[in-house]
């Protein structure tokens, strides 16, 4: 019987692309999530993050097909029927989308989208499943919660929607929350105030969390381990203050070193040069090859795997090296 909540062994996604071909967006991808436990995927844009973190509930595009292992609590996913699979995402994993505006009914109000998983999963009555909402939307920023309660989502804004989505997530209570880009529609203050509210919560009630962003220090200040993705793969994972004081990867160093600092000043800032590619895009060997400052032609030739370096798994050949 596994230790942890979610095991990703292998994992691989494919969506079609023409006749009898198909593009590999996910590959290779292997990472646990323990109970309790908040683990990061961070990456540019494209990386596979959030087709990752879709696939753990089978929210893949149409005609995509998954291989490797996906286990939930010793449970396998991909061979979970459609009713299972309806529960398992009804009561036990949530998902906090990026784009509230595209999940949240726009013909219902925000009370009723907030009361009615309650209602039905948690055997809530109504006027409990109200009174939980009302201090929900409290927990995450949001005044005047009976009021929004009567509002629709063309009411609010984006801010405001995304708020309403984690709330909506958190009064499910479930064992493993996915939230994918969760602070992408607000602003630097609130995504600090957001995160720490579902930080909060999380340790309150031993949830486990899949973080998906492409803000490095966001998932440093928010998780225990963080996994960096590129190009369909996951490159590095460590625990998060281990990261960002000593990565071993040179995508991960590139990350870190294009923040903006607060103790230095640096013009032009540090970037990572070139353009970031699809699993599908990538050649053989090292996929981060061509945009790497410290590649070698053995890079370029063979693909290294996930491997253990002092404490840390990184896929690199170099990654002994200071």
């Amino acid at each position: 019987m596994s230790e942890d909540l979610l095991v990703l062994d292998r994992l691989r996604l494919e969506v079609p692309a023409g006749r009898r071909q198909w593009r590999t967006l996910v590959d290779d991808v292997s990472l646990t999530v323990a109970p309790g436990e908040a683990v990061g995927l961070v990456g540019e844009s494209g990386s596979g993050k959030s087709m990752t973190a879709r696939s753990v509930l089978r929210l893949t595009p149409p005609g995509a097909r998954l291989g490797g292992r996906i286990s939930f609590d010793d449970t396998s996913v991909l061979e979970l029927g459609t009713r299972e699979l309806r529960a398992l995402r009804a009561r036990r994993i949530a998902m906090i989308f990026q784009e509230p505006r595209a999940h949240i009914n726009p013909v219902r109000s925000i009370g009723d989208f907030l009361t009615e998983a309650q209602i039905t999963n948690l055997s809530a009555s109504p006027k409990q499943a109200h009174a939980k909402a009302v201090r929900l939307l409290a927990d995450v920023g949001i005044t005047d919660g009976e009021r929004r309660m009567r509002q629709h989502p063309h009411e609010l804004s984006g801010g405001l929607l995304q708020r309403v989505m984690i709330a909506s997530v958190l009064a499910a209570e479930p064992d493993l929350v996915l939230a994918d880009e969760p602070t992408t529609a607000l602003d630097v203050t609130t995504q600090s105030e957001v995160m720490a509210v579902l930080d909060e919560l999380r340790r309150d009630r031993g949830m486990a969390m899949l973080l998906i962003t492409h803000d490095i220090g966001l998932a440093a200040a928010t998780c225990d381990r963080i996994g960096v993705m590129y190009a369909g793969r996951i490159v590095e994972v460590q625990s998060a203050e281990a990261l960002t004081e000593s990565p071993r990867h040179p995508y991960s160093r590139g990350l870190l070193s294009s923040r903006p600092s607060l103790d230095r000043v640096v013009h032009p800032l540090p970037v990572v040069p070139g353009r970031a590619v699809a699993a599908f895009e990538a050649e053989e060997g090292c996929a981060f090859a061509p945009r790497c400052a410290v590649s070698t032609p053995e890079c370029s030739a063979v693909r290294p795997p996930l491997r253990a370096v002092d404490g840390a798994h990184v896929a690199c050949i170099r990654a002994e090296e200071p």
